[in-house]
């Protein structure tokens, strides 16, 4: 008597894959819900204000003022090279540092959400992305006044900055998502991503560029902030961005949301649990 031919049985990752991949793209299908969440909190948060989100442009604003000032006289930099980079630098980074803090949180500020309605689990980060997004949008007025004062090298290395916006918004979303998952099953995280997030802002050429470390400069490659950074600000300044950094950059969020894709899956249940 022949035997029965051997039952092939999937493994656990690819179950996780395709549930993980279901959410995703059932998040990305329900952008008016996490648009409309976005829009309602920003208003919440500044109901009755006149200015809006433009008092987070004002504060940043002069920070760039002072803060490029004195650290351009520290560098011994000339302030018409020197205030564009650390300006542009600062509000790319406040975008980058935001989405992956609120990330962290975004499950859990959801909890009364996801205990009560059963909705994809992506959604909240993507509304912690748009929201920041709408923020920074804002703080383009910034970085027009710093163009339209020192001068732009290229103007047509500008559009430029729309996929290096693109590739930024890739990655952090992914970092987010991933600091939310460990994050709300260990409620320590927020606290550590914060403190990292606080080192990565000196490590990270906000605040100078990497000629300026001369031959300590091959240390940033190791630093995956660097090129999302870089790649959005250099069209801003008038640059071009390399090849390289954006193939770099483009790597990283295919192999990052393959790993978020994948945990969410497998824990796609227990979140609801762990709030």
């Amino acid at each position: 008597m022949a035997s029965a031919p051997p039952v092939y049985i999937a493994p656990p990752t690819t179950g996780a894959l395709r549930v993980g991949l279901g959410d995703f793209v059932e998040s990305l299908r329900r952008w008016r819900l996490w648009t409309l969440l976005g829009w309602t909190e920003i208003r919440q948060r500044y109901a009755r204000s006149r200015l809006g989100p433009f008092w987070l442009t004002i504060s940043t604003g002069v920070m760039i003022l002072c803060v490029g000032l004195v650290f351009g006289v520290l560098f011994h930099q000339p302030m018409q090279q020197y205030l564009p980079l650390f300006g542009v630098g600062l509000i790319v980074w406040t975008l980058i540092s935001t989405i992956v803090n609120e990330g962290a949180t975004a499950y859990v500020n959801a909890a009364s959400y996801m205990r009560q309605i059963h909705s994809p689990r992506l959604i909240y980060i993507f509304q912690a992305v748009w929201r920041n997004l709408i923020i920074f949008f804002h703080n383009l007025v910034i970085v027009a006044c710093l163009m339209a004062i020192f001068g732009v090298r290229h103007p047509a290395a500008i559009a430029l900055a729309v996929p290096g916006l693109l590739l930024l918004l890739l990655n952090a979303s992914w970092m987010g998502a991933l600091a939310g998952l460990v994050s709300t099953r260990y409620r320590d995280v927020p606290q550590l991503i914060t403190s990292l997030m606080l080192v990565g802002f000196y490590v990270t050429p906000v605040m100078y560029e990497r000629s300026m470390l001369k031959s300590h400069a091959g240390l940033l490659l190791y630093n995956p902030f660097t090129y999302l950074l870089t790649d959005l600000r250099r069209p801003f300044l008038g640059e071009y961005p390399s090849p390289r950094d954006w193939l770099i950059a483009a790597a990283m969020a295919v192999v990052g949301w393959v790993v978020v894709i994948a945990l969410t899956g497998r824990y796609h249940r227990r979140l609801s649990y762990w709030l």
